[in-house]
């Protein structure tokens, strides 16, 4: 290690080569003693991994640039992607992304609140806790804050039979177009109808998956390798899709989105979300927050395991377990689920009329 210096400098500077990389700067000190220990105790970091005198760390904001971009060209999915982008927005309107990386403290964290539930802020802090780590990865950072995530509690919200019409009666006085509210109130049926999860099936339903004839969607494409699964129809989700999927002169197409994006440059070429609408309708309905459209999935299961008492079928039909024979379009199981959902849709008709 090199003591010097400079013509220009009143302090003492140190240079010292670690791992073949030069690390040359002032000690701030006029006394040779002391920026001998100041020298010494620079080294003793750089020899640990510390590295203090790299360049500061990017505040966050800043390294969010780099982190998104490393999104996109990793072999992460889209649903994992989509997460950690949501997550970044979520934490790109705190206080925190205006501080460098290296000052943010676990204090910091805990102090973060986000509207919406516990899933919504463990989404920022899992987005949050990955750049940390992939900051620590590019040598960004040498240590990585804890991070505490909350308790998430499960759904127990049902979509069920009276939020479904006070749903689509909320929404039919709002004022929407009529191609809008008769989207709405397909979706919410099918739903409550199908059990299939809204995002990642309902609305990627391709017609040439659809058997007329025995009356069930396959699903090719789910959330896991157990989704991919047979969906049986009720009479009332046969007549929805039997209409959505003809055109205009009325011919049945084979092919196609059940639901396509309505704008032709739209990022997916399907539906990709009806959030706007269910909250519109819900706060005109007077409904409760926690009552979202994946509720209906919950209701679905619930109504078919009372009417059963089969828990093995209500599985099979949700995607929930080992479902090798789902592959084939011919089930016992379909049969019995269609069988109690269309009775049940029969006496709701009946008590309204």
């Amino acid at each position: 290690m090199e003591l010097f210096k400079k013509k220009d400098s009143k302090y003492w500077w140190f240079s010292f080569l670690v791992r073949g990389k030069r690390y040359r700067a002032s000690t701030k000190e006029t006394n040779r003693s002391r920026a001998d220990k100041i020298a010494a105790l620079r080294l003793s970091q750089a020899i640990e991994g510390s590295d203090p005198l790299d360049r500061k760390a990017p505040i966050l904001r800043e390294f969010s640039t780099r982190f998104l971009s490393w999104i996109d060209s990793t072999k992460l999915s889209e649903a994992t992607k989509k997460y950690y982008r949501d997550g970044w927005r979520l934490l790109a309107e705190t206080k925190i992304a205006r501080i460098r990386l290296d000052r943010i403290s676990a204090e910091d964290i805990d102090n973060l609140s986000f509207t919406g539930s516990a899933a919504t802020t463990n989404c920022a802090l899992r987005t949050l806790r990955r750049m940390f780590n992939k900051a620590q990865d590019w040598k960004l950072i040498t240590k990585v804050p804890k991070l505490k995530l909350l308790k998430e509690q499960r759904r127990k919200r049902r979509l069920d039979d009276d939020a479904e019409q006070k749903l689509i009666a909320a929404a039919a006085s709002l004022g929407w177009r009529k191609g809008s509210l008769q989207l709405f109130k397909d979706v919410v049926m099918l739903v409550r109808d199908s059990g299939m999860r809204n995002g990642k099936e309902l609305y990627r339903i391709q017609i040439e998956n659809i058997d007329w004839k025995n009356r069930a969607i396959y699903l090719p494409d789910s959330k896991s390798e157990e989704g991919r699964r047979l969906v049986p129809m009720t009479e009332r989700a046969y007549e929805i899709l039997q209409r959505r999927c003809r055109d205009k002169r009325g011919v049945l197409k084979h092919r196609g989105w059940v639901f396509p994006a309505r704008r032709k440059t739209a990022k997916n070429p399907y539906l990709t979300s009806i959030h706007k609408h269910f909250e519109e309708a819900r706060e005109k309905a007077g409904l409760p927050k926690d009552l979202v459209l994946y509720c209906g999935r919950h209701d679905y299961g619930t109504l078919v395991y009372q009417k059963t008492g089969n828990l093995a079928v209500v599985m099979k039909a949700m995607g929930h377990a080992d479902v090798k024979s789902a592959m084939q379009y011919q089930h016992p199981e379909l049969d019995i689920v269609r069988t109690v959902l269309n009775q049940e849709n029969r006496s709701v008709t009946q008590v309204n009329g």
